[in-house]
């Protein structure tokens, strides 16, 4: 058996005992883990040095740097997602329906956790805390597969959980960071039905697609964020330009920015401008259509490769449309299914636009930014489902539970 088997059985035994873990345990718990974060913060940002070092010596972007960093708001703002994750319902034993059946047979829907997660995650140190957190509340071991370049921080981060959960007598094999990091190491472990319920991939367009095609075990596919914001001919101006904006460049190296901005060409050729303007101004390079070229000389031109790219970074994809079924047309060919957004004041253009759209999360009049497992009010999330099945969009406490059905009868035979 493999060092990485090994801890995933270790997870899978711990697994039956959490389901057994009350509502106040596991709020104490999160509490702690909490408070332990903050008492340990030097620590932390000591060993999240480390990786930062080997990421610069490696020539990791300044997008996955940022990613990469801590300091000490950040880990202000990891243990207060755990505060928040405690103060929500406890999904687990939630009963979800019951009906009677003429034979006397009383049928109930239950609702309870997978067992054991696996989430597979790169460069960001934060989703280790944000998938414990989640985890323990929906009574799911986890198995953490971070990357090398956050190994530090990641095993920093998961042992101040392990030693809350030791400190309070419960079994801190519940969570596993895997030691190995590696490519090779991927597939076999997605491979690993016997102890995983769950593996959820996030990260790059590349690892996804190799958990899509190489799993056996059931995933949730977290697809990259090629995001669009329209502005329509009906948007209000000043609406428009602070969220088009806000939406590209608040923070480039996540998957709910914006990478591409399609404006009416109604709009006319001066606020057209206007806006590409105010993307420019903020130092974004702009890749746009010959219409969008014309207008604005600053403007490089897009390949087709572009509309279709997640570049995070200072980089946007422009293109002027000829109606709003024109833009759907072009985030439905290039969209990802994640976060599409309507800037307009015309009411039946919205729900046009929304009716039309298949993404896991439309937005109309505010930024793409808010597709969040944090803005939706779940403390946090384990990853943003960009497929249909069984979850969509940001994944908090109950999109980490199945059900299972509890018959109760008196001597009734079939």
């Amino acid at each position: 058996m493999s060092k990485t088997e090994e801890q995933c059985n270790a997870a899978k035994l711990a697994s039956y005992e959490l389901v057994h873990l009350e509502t106040a345990t596991k709020n104490n718990l999160l509490t702690a883990m909490a408070a332990k974060l903050r008492s340990s913060s030097d620590v932390i940002i000591a060993e999240n040095q480390k990786d930062i070092q080997f990421g610069k010596e490696n020539g990791l972007s300044d997008s996955l740097i940022d990613r990469l960093s801590l300091d000490k708001d950040r880990i202000e703002g990891i243990a207060t997602s755990l505060e928040t994750i405690q103060e929500l319902e406890d999904p687990i034993h939630q009963l979800i329906e019951e009906w009677n059946r003429p034979n006397g047979l009383k049928i109930q829907k239950i609702r309870v956790p997978f067992g054991v997660i696996g989430i597979i995650y790169e460069a960001r140190p934060n989703v280790t805390i944000d998938a414990i957190g989640l985890a323990l509340k929906s009574g799911n071991a986890i198995v953490l597969r971070g990357s090398s370049s956050a190994y530090h921080s990641n095993k920093v981060l998961s042992d101040c959980c392990k030693d809350v959960l030791r400190d309070m007598s419960q079994n801190a094999d519940a969570i596993q960071l895997l030691e190995d990091t590696s490519r090779d190491g991927v597939i076999p472990f997605v491979k690993l039905k016997q102890y995983l319920d769950l593996v959820i991939p996030r990260g790059s367009a590349g690892l996804i697609n190799t958990v899509v095609d190489n799993a056996t075990v059931p995933y949730i596919e977290t697809g990259v964020g090629n995001c669009h914001v329209y502005v329509d001919q009906s948007a209000d101006m000043n609406i428009a330009e602070s969220v088009m904006v806000n939406s590209a460049t608040q923070r480039v190296s996540v998957c709910n920015s914006t990478e591409s901005v399609l404006l009416h060409k109604d709009l006319g050729d001066a606020k057209i401008k206007q806006l590409i303007s105010a993307l420019l101004d903020k130092n974004v390079e702009v890749r746009g259509c010959e219409k969008s070229q014309a207008l604005d000389s600053n403007v490089k031109a897009a390949t087709d490769s572009d509309w279709g790219e997640e570049f995070l970074d200072m980089i946007v994809s422009c293109k002027v449309v000829d109606s709003i079924d024109d833009a759907i047309g072009h985030i439905t060919e290039y969209g990802s299914m994640h976060t599409e957004c309507i800037i307009a004041t015309d009411k039946n253009s919205i729900q046009h636009f929304a009716k039309s759209i298949d993404a896991s999360s439309i937005i109309s009049n505010a930024s793409t930014r808010f597709t969040d497992g944090g803005e939706f009010g779940f403390g946090a999330e384990m990853g943003i489902s960009t497929q249909k099945s069984h979850a969509r969009g940001p994944m908090g406490l109950k999109e980490l539970t199945t059900y299972k059905y509890v018959i109760t009868g008196d001597g009734q035979l079939k």
